[in-house]
């Protein structure tokens, strides 16, 4: 198989999985608390990083970690996946799925956002088309289509979906310039994660979970959205000899999340919610067309 068809496969494997993730926050949620489901995928995505590591060859390399190499990864660690997790996973619990999905969809958007004020980045025409646009999107989602009423079907659901944008965008804003490879320093930020999310499951009183359904969801979370994915996603990327062709491939994957969703959930799909998702994905894909354009201002 040639370099371009296997970085189609990569690609095309890591959308799939990114489609189910949002099914498999759901349903582990019915049977977990946000806290245990974040214990359960952290750990898990731990040793499946640690295994990604190994196999790269890269174990040697913990023994060279500076001070400030670990203090930088126990703040990043705090971002993601501690606090974005449990941002994301409480918005999944008061929000129906094909409302919490696209919603955080939007973090393409806040890091353009994020990106001018910190990285001295400026916003183009385009960006500013596609803000507005993918906005429109959130507010028709969010409003469940009713968008002369401006109510909300849940502000603070809606609100942390939001917020969790901002937690990832500066997540990858602040890794911009690290030193270490990816691999390892993902690694690194989610063992403390771990261990930050485990001093609170042991502060709130919280069991351990018993109930398999819910760490088998856990499980799957911590194995395909916090590790393999990332692995594919790596090799997509090394491979192909277009870095834009794989990478619209992106957009298959809300869609086919939702598919997941009425399958899998049991939720009647909104027209409001594909009308919403239509309008982010048009916002981002105007947004990144814009920056294929160096002649525009």
């Amino acid at each position: 198989m040639q370099d371009a068809s296997k970085a189609y496969l990569y690609a095309l494997s890591t959308v799939l999985i990114w489609s189910t993730v949002a099914t498999a926050f759901k349903l582990s949620l019915r049977s977990m608390s946000v806290v245990q489901l974040l214990f359960v995928s952290s750990f898990v995505s731990v040793a499946v990083l640690f295994g990604v590591v190994a196999l790269q060859g890269r174990l040697g390399g913990l023994r060279a970690l500076t001070r400030r190499d670990l203090l930088l990864s126990a703040v990043l660690g705090l971002l993601n996946p501690f606090g974005y997790y449990l941002v994301l996973f409480t918005a999944y619990d008061l929000l129906p799925a094909q409302e919490a999905q696209p919603l955080n969809y939007t973090w393409a958007i806040t890091l353009s956002l994020l990106s001018v004020p910190l990285l001295g980045h400026r916003l183009r025409s385009f960006d500013l088309a596609g803000l507005l646009v993918s906005y429109a999107g959130v507010y028709t989602i969010s409003t469940r289509g009713a968008v002369l009423d401006v109510t909300f079907s849940n502000p603070a659901g809606v609100l942390l979906a939001l917020g969790s944008t901002i937690i990832w965008a500066l997540y990858w804003i602040y890794t911009t310039k690290d030193r270490l490879d990816a691999s390892t320093r993902l690694l690194l930020n989610f063992a403390f994660g771990a261990v930050y999310i485990g001093l609170v499951l042991w502060l709130s009183g919280e069991t351990l979970p018993l109930h398999w359904p819910g760490v088998l969801g856990g499980a799957y979370v911590g194995v395909f959205e916090m590790g393999v994915t990332f692995v594919l996603w790596s090799l997509a990327l090394k491979l192909t000899d277009s870095t834009a062709k794989v990478s619209i491939l992106i957009y298959l994957s809300p869609f086919l999340s939702l598919c997941f969703i009425r399958l899998f959930v049991g939720e009647i799909i909104l027209p409001s919610t594909i009308a919403g998702l239509g309008l982010i994905v048009a916002g981002i894909g105007l947004q990144q067309w814009g920056r294929l354009r160096p002649d525009q201002a």
